[in-house]
């Protein structure tokens, strides 16, 4: 029986990666990660050259052009007007943009930008690392926004033909997702938009955190990928495995940096609860290597929809709170 298909391997190895901050060539020659991107524009002081940061969606609720962008590889981006026409490489870029009001001024995607159902109907620029260029080229972008696993190839190709490319590095915790938002905001001239987003994703998950606040934490493992190909999870040091702890779970693979894991030390730890992407669970309970394990003998293998969790973004506190849900059912009974 084959488990764990190689496409399903590789689709699993995407999703590692672009899970992971600073992952894959840099896109630039200096290769190094920045904190989230800043932004500068230009102030009524600009011709004695002084320029003033946006530091706070709250302190400017309009964002002032010419805007200059450092990226997370140390990229500098000149922005003359609030973008129109943005070629979205990356699924968390696209759902984040759509949750500014901003997705109309999408006019490309990826192939795996699939939420919300209106991005279906974006053209397709095809892969996240390396999509085509003369694709892209062909959309007349004034702006391409990437995430950190964009090749240096790429970038070069496009930056070349005079196309502005700006990389965002994914974050390490929930709380860079809030910047993502206010640097997507500034850019985009959309920052009470995103100023209300963030504010509703911090909301969303206090009043998930409040529910569970001093409950025991159950042992956990999330399942990434397993079978013949290895098993994978999400380590302590990983975006996924911060979310575990915040849904107050305590993730066996917690002292692991990165995504391996051995089938042996799953079969030491033999969590409380299972979690893994729906559409994998039928397979995994009945495999031999884990049918034993105590959490499918009790009935505590769950699905959930990875991109709640994978993608980082604001629909993360779902995530959470679905993760939380299945930990603690107690704290949710009356809800």
């Amino acid at each position: 029986m084959r488990l764990f298909s190689k496409t399903t391997a590789l689709l699993c190895a995407a999703v590692m990666i672009l899970s992971l901050a600073g992952c894959g060539q840099a896109a630039s020659s200096a290769g190094n990660t920045t904190d989230p991107a800043s932004v500068t524009s230009a102030s009524s002081t600009e011709s004695s050259g002084t320029s003033t940061a946006v530091s706070s969606a709250a302190e400017s609720r309009a964002s002032v052009y010419p805007m200059t962008i450092t990226d997370s590889f140390g990229n500098e981006v000149t922005l003359d007007a609030a973008p129109q026409r943005v070629v979205s490489v990356g699924p968390s870029i696209t759902e984040n943009l759509f949750a500014l009001g901003v997705g109309d001024r999408i006019v490309g995607r990826t192939d795996f930008c699939d939420f919300p159902e209106a991005a279906l109907s974006i053209p397709s620029v095809g892969a996240i690392d390396a999509p085509n260029v003369e694709t892209i080229v062909s959309l007349s972008p004034d702006l391409v926004i990437a995430s950190s696993i964009f090749t240096e190839d790429s970038y070069n190709k496009l930056t070349e033909l005079g196309i502005k490319v700006l990389i965002l590095h994914n974050e390490y915790d929930v709380t860079g997702v809030y910047g993502t938002l206010e640097t997507l905001g500034a850019i985009m001239d959309a920052q009470d938009a995103a100023a209300s987003v963030s504010a509703a994703m911090q909301s969303s998950i206090a009043d998930t955190t409040a529910k569970i606040a001093g409950l025991a934490a159950p042992t956990v493992y999330y399942v990434l990928g397993y079978g013949e190909y290895g098993d994978y999870t999400s380590g302590g040091d990983t975006y996924i495995g911060t979310l575990l702890t915040l849904a107050g779970g305590k993730n066996i693979a917690q002292d692991v940096s990165g995504w391996s894991y051995s089938l042996e030390s799953l079969i030491e730890a033999d969590p409380d609860i299972i979690v893994l992407p729906a559409g994998m669970k039928a397979d995994f309970i009945a495999t031999d290597n884990y049918k034993d394990l105590t959490a499918v003998k009790n009935g505590k293998v769950y699905e959930i929809d990875r991109n709640l969790v994978e993608r980082q973004g604001y629909r993360n506190a779902d995530g959470i709170r679905a993760l939380a849900q299945i930990f603690h059912p107690e704290a949710f009974a009356a809800s």
